[in-house]
């Protein structure tokens, strides 16, 4: 691990100080400062990625981790999520449903329930907003409310539930890139990533935990353990719904029967995680909580502020409530599209191409593909995309031949720029920026593929 050259120590440095100061001292107003330490961990984090050699990764496997430790113990500077969770957590470990009533009820109505109370509720983003975080995710938020009463040893506590998670996401693309005979150093895409780490372990968003999960599901499905394969993904699901999108792919993937299994399989341990939870309140708070993110939130999208664009000249008026329902039917139908046409069609040579790369009994990097697609399609239909969503497509990414991923999560922390002392204003000219600049380096991807194919026929 010493035998590195300077260079090495001098990038290990730089970036183990320009993460401390990011986690420790930078608000998100602090524009300036923050995109410029931000811009400069990006470039180090694609210097090492594009000359790391074999010999180098246990140094930067093991980097990876200590940058990741070393946020252990921040308070988010980021997002201030975090006091959500530990809201929720407070209310299950009191006995109160987390998805019964919103954050503001609690308050008006003068509740006496440990740690739940206006200090605490003054910190919320969201206080008059039913709860958004399915089963597992409300247990994960339940652990560090019976282990602490501070909101700083919650807070650790929840950190190192995903610093833990991290690691073993970390360990499990070792081992997938091995199975599918990819390039170990592919590794430092996702391990290394800036976004990835100040998201994930600095800012605790359980996305770590989440991902952890999915990549277990895929391993397992490369070992042919399908019962734990699905057990894994009913996790993941239970965490955070969007794996529910890969779920169509199955079908043509795996064949009818095969499928059926595993969908069933999913359904019964999504039910089991459910079980405490499971009642009439959890129904009420998740139609009212997805009711909410198709019809009130906004933030960083793409689509949807065309249409809204649109509505506002045609109309006069904010299209969101039809337009958010209307764009997320038309995401699903794409998704389940491409997930059931996929390995069968005669594709078009911007994806006819990639189809043919696959062994037929690749399944499980056929479907990585296909996941990494559907989430795309996701990315493009929602109204509300925060920075660290794209961890789960860049984690994809990891084991395809496509990069846009990569450009994505340094141009969506731009994003950060909307953020004052007073208020958040968001800018859309970096909103225009950050999704012509990405999809412009899709295109170029597509077009490189199609001028190869070209070449080798």
């Amino acid at each position: 691990m010493f035998d590195q050259k300077p260079i090495q120590y001098i990038l290990l440095s730089v970036a183990l100080l320009l993460y401390l100061v990011i986690g420790f001292a930078f608000p998100r107003s602090e524009t300036s400062l923050l995109l410029l330490s931000y811009s400069i961990l990006f470039g180090i984090y694609c210097w090492i990625i594009f000359t790391v050699k074999e010999s180098q990764i246990r140094f930067w496997f093991y980097a990876a981790i200590f940058f990741r430790f070393c946020l252990l113990f921040s308070v988010p500077t980021l997002s201030d999520d975090f006091y959500r969770f530990l809201w929720d957590g407070r209310l299950l470990a009191a006995g109160h449903h987390p998805f019964s009533h919103i954050p503001s009820y609690y308050i008006e109505n003068k509740m006496s329930i440990p740690g739940v109370d206006e200090a605490l509720f003054g910190h919320l983003n969201s206080k008059n907003y039913f709860t958004v975080y399915p089963p597992v995710a409300q247990f994960i938020f339940w652990i560090p409310a019976t282990f602490s009463s501070s909101v700083y040893g919650s807070l650790v506590i929840v950190k190192l539930l995903i610093f833990l998670s991290e690691i073993g996401s970390l360990v499990l693309i070792k081992k997938l890139l091995n199975n599918f005979k990819l390039p170990a150093t592919r590794l430092f895409v996702y391990a290394l990533n800036p976004l990835v780490i100040l998201e994930l372990s600095g800012n605790a968003h359980p996305e770590g935990v989440m991902i952890l999960f999915l990549l277990l599901s895929l391993y397992l499905l490369t070992t042919h353990k399908f019962l734990l394969s699905a057990i894994a993904f009913a996790i993941s699901i239970g965490i955070k719904l969007i794996p529910l999108l890969f779920l169509p792919a199955l079908l043509p993937l795996f064949g009818f029967k095969k499928a059926m299994q595993f969908y069933l399989s999913v359904f019964v341990a999504g039910l089991i995680f459910s079980f405490p939870l499971l009642d009439r309140e959890i129904v009420t708070g998740y139609q009212n909580s997805l009711g909410y993110y198709f019809s009130r939130f906004e933030f960083n999208a793409s689509i949807y502020y065309v249409v809204r664009g649109l509505g506002f000249s045609l109309f006069g008026y904010n299209l969101i409530q039809p337009a958010g329902w209307i764009l997320g039917a038309l995401a699903a139908i794409l998704v389940m599209f491409v997930s059931s046409k996929w390995p069968r069609v005669n594709w078009p040579w911007y994806f006819k191409d990639l189809k043919n790369q696959f062994p037929s009994n690749d399944t499980v990097l056929t479907f990585i593909y296909i996941m990494m697609w559907s989430l795309l399609i996701y990315f493009l239909f929602t109204t509300t995309l925060h920075p660290w969503y794209v961890t789960t497509l860049l984690v994809l990414s990891v084991f395809t031949d496509f990069r846009f991923a990569i450009l994505w999560t340094g141009v969506i922390f731009l994003t950060y720029a909307g953020y004052s002392a007073q208020a958040f204003a968001e800018n859309l000219w970096i909103v225009v920026f950050e999704y012509t600049t990405v999809l412009g380096y899709l295109a170029y991807e597509l077009m490189m593929k199609r001028n190869q194919a070209r070449l080798t026929a």
